[in-house]
């Protein structure tokens, strides 16, 4: 069955990352530590400092999972 053009586009978003200088100010801005969002996905620590580092970037369900997580931690300090 063909994916619908709505659900290929969300599934484009779901996995967009804003760049890792603006995730770094989302988790500051929600005093969040790596720590925290390691905790949260299910990684190591270091794995959330190299993506924050930009050496590395999540894949799969994580990727979504921390583009969602990112997403949300922005609403909330946003308002």
């Amino acid at each position: 069955m063909p994916v619908r053009r709505s659900q290929l586009v969300e599934s484009v978003r779901a996995k967009r990352l804003p760049p890792p200088a603006v995730a770094r100010a989302i988790l500051a801005a929600a005093e969040v530590s790596q720590g925290n969002v390691a905790d949260e996905l299910g990684v190591h620590r270091v794995t959330v400092a190299r993506w924050l580092a930009g050496t590395r970037t999540p894949r799969g369900e994580v990727r979504e999972r921390y583009a969602r997580l990112l997403r949300e931690l922005e609403g909330e300090v946003a308002s």
